[in-house]
């Protein structure tokens, strides 16, 4: 008999396998949906070349549905930047759904953890923080540190997550996205798209329901200091509650949005805005236009 969990995870991957049929070619219209992309499609670092590092990607999809709604150059690959956290929390989320871990687990941070830049929380190495503090500081702050320790906690090391993580992004669907890292920090193997980030979205709230009040969160508090989210339109849009801001230099700046309104839900996602404001400004106004 199957563990209660791993019946609930399956029906939750068969509701999104049964949105529609395979992704053939991503244009407005489509549907995006679970599918293991064939052999010899995934990236590879002889396209580095190819990764865009000026002008936007964007998509807008229907999450009931999973009708894209709009897209622009949303195939073309980006640095994801801290997009990454959003497969690091799915991978997480998953070790608890499969019982190997709990939200009071704790988890420990190392040297090499504790040495990551910022965003960061500056754990001390040796110290613990609980899976629930670290979903929430990967959702929130986007600490580089934080997603080391989750790396390490679940995987053993963030070599051996990010291959968990490369198997996760194939098994998806997510055809043109290669992870080298857990936190997004600048790698020029880490790549993605605007398509496959909306895909990892639609499975996260898909099959994570119970873990959504991370991304809704617009502060948090730890050891007695404040921290603000980096998702701005959270509080100030109506419908957004979620879900994850991204920014390196080189890929320019980045938000998956999720919102709904009624009974629409809606994801849209805007990579390789000139500035924050600009970028948050261009998701609002999508979201209005498809609302």
């Amino acid at each position: 008999m199957l563990h209660p969990r791993l019946t609930r995870s399956l029906r939750r991957v068969a509701l999104i396998a049964s949105l529609a049929l395979a992704l053939a070619a991503c244009r407005s219209g489509d549907v995006l949906t679970v599918s293991t992309p064939p052999a010899g499609t995934m990236p590879t670092t002889g396209v580095m070349a190819a990764v865009q590092e000026r002008g936007q990607s964007e998509l807008v999809l229907d999450a009931s549905t999973g009708r894209i709604l709009w897209q622009e150059n949303a195939n073309e690959l980006r640095y994801p930047a801290s997009l990454t956290k959003l497969m690091t929390l799915y991978l997480l989320f998953e070790a608890v759904e499969s019982g190997r871990l709990n939200l009071d687990s704790p988890l420990t941070v190392s040297a090499e953890a504790a040495s990551r830049p910022p965003a960061r929380l500056g754990l001390p190495a040796g110290t613990s923080i609980t899976v629930r503090e670290a979903a929430t500081a990967l959702a929130v702050r986007s600490a580089n540190d934080v997603a080391v320790v989750v790396a390490e906690g679940v995987a053993g090391s963030e070599e051996a997550f990010a291959r968990q993580m490369n198997a996760r992004a194939r098994a998806i669907g997510m055809s043109r996205t290669h992870f080298v890292n857990a936190s997004g920090l600048p790698d020029e193997g880490q790549i993605s798209t605007a398509r496959d980030m909306a895909l990892l979205a639609l499975q996260l709230r898909t099959r994570f329901p119970a873990y959504q009040n991370f991304f809704t969160l617009k502060e948090f508090r730890f050891n007695g200091r404040r921290y603000e989210a980096t998702n701005k339109l959270l509080g100030k849009v109506p419908g957004v509650d979620g879900l994850k801001t991204g920014y390196i230099r080189a890929s320019g700046f980045h938000l998956v949005a999720t919102a709904q309104r009624g009974n629409k839900r809606l994801i849209a996602v805007v990579m390789g805005g000139e500035t924050g404001r600009a970028r948050d400004a261009r998701v609002e106004e999508l979201l209005e236009t498809w609302f």
